[in-house]
């Protein structure tokens, strides 16, 4: 398939700049594949869950990945953090008016240093010089990294509305966005209705917003996260389908995963890194539902999507929420796919 089957026309003022007052305030576009689509909001997504589904969600923890400083000469320095590697080591983009060499040392505040110790690609090696570990520099003086399309500078209600309320694993560097819609009521709610939640881990890198920039999809090179799957949830997905009962991703990075750990053709516990590229075409081996936001055009989570619900359905639905002026990306409105 070619990249261009993925893109649509997205007026610029439907791209969310801000959350919604609250999180269950969203509105849902229900992309069902026997009917067609629905339009409902966020807090209709009970209806849609029933006793013995199981709700997998992402945990992990968006750090304050985005640091500025400057370099011994001067000139100003952006750093956004890929990964952290250990206590003081990270693998980070670096961008500044020329390319920092081996051995650089670029300043930020607080006298905090790191000093550039090699190249990954196109991800730099920097070691920090502190006693403090890089969770506790990140936390002192570092920003939200907020994605490229919300055109601000992050605040400080980004720190809380940028993550889950069941955020729980520190090393994202952007927020598994599906489980922003979720509060604390709602999931008590499902709970008692006997709608089962259970969690996995993924780091999402900021190469979830890279491009596809090959005309055919199939030659598109797919970024590495580190990923999660526990043999306690492994065990109570198995459950699940044994009754009958629904496995129903909250995000593309929860598909991914899950997927990822049943490559082998059965579902194992797996902890490690991936680069799995779901397109059209893919048989899903776990995932029978997948609650999501809306996508970017010609990205690799609307080629997912629409592996799951169908290219020419997919792109219905998108032209219908255009239409209907739905909310797009990370602060969004969300969409079920049922």
């Amino acid at each position: 398939m070619k990249t261009s089957d993925f893109n649509y026309h997205l007026p610029k003022k439907l791209i969310a700049q801000f959350p919604a007052k609250e999180r269950t305030d969203s509105r849902l576009l229900v992309v069902d594949r026997s009917c067609g689509l629905l339009d409902k909001q966020f807090i209709d997504i009970e209806k849609y869950l029933n006793p013995g589904d199981l709700l997998v969600m992402n945990n992990t923890r968006v750090i304050p990945a985005r640091l500025f400083g400057h370099k011994s000469t001067g000139g100003q320095v952006e750093v956004l953090i890929e990964r952290v590697l250990n206590e003081h080591d990270v693998l980070a983009q670096v961008r500044a008016s020329k390319s920092p060499k081996q051995g650089s040392v670029i300043n930020f505040d607080n006298n905090i240093e790191a000093t550039v110790t090699g190249r990954d690609g196109s991800f730099f090696n920097l070691s920090f010089a502190s006693d403090d570990s890089v969770f506790s520099i990140l936390d002192n003086i570092g920003h939200i990294p907020l994605p490229p399309y919300i055109d601000r500078a992050d605040r400080q209600t980004d720190l809380d509305r940028y993550q889950t309320v069941y955020a729980q694993q520190p090393g994202a560097v952007a927020a598994p966005t599906a489980g922003l819609h979720f509060d604390q009521d709602l999931l008590t709610n499902l709970k008692n209705k006997g709608v089962e939640t259970a969690f996995l881990t993924l780091h999402v890198g900021a190469g979830t917003f890279q491009p596809v920039r090959v005309d055919s999809i199939e030659d598109h090179v797919m970024h590495h996260e580190w990923l999660d799957v526990p043999a306690d949830l492994v065990e109570k997905i198995i459950q699940t389908k044994s009754a009958g009962c629904r496995v129903i991703a909250v995000g593309t990075t929860t598909v991914r995963s899950l997927e990822t750990a049943a490559l082998s053709g059965t579902l194992k516990a797996f902890s490690g890194d991936t680069n799995i590229f779901i397109t059209p075409g893919f048989e899903f081996k776990v995932v029978d539902a997948l609650i999501t936001n809306f996508h970017l055009p010609e990205s690799t989570l609307l080629m997912l999507v629409s592996a799951l619900a169908g290219q020419s359905t997919m792109m219905q639905a998108y032209a219908h929420a255009v239409e209907q002026q739905y909310r797009f990306f990370s602060y969004g409105d969300a969409m079920l796919i049922c």
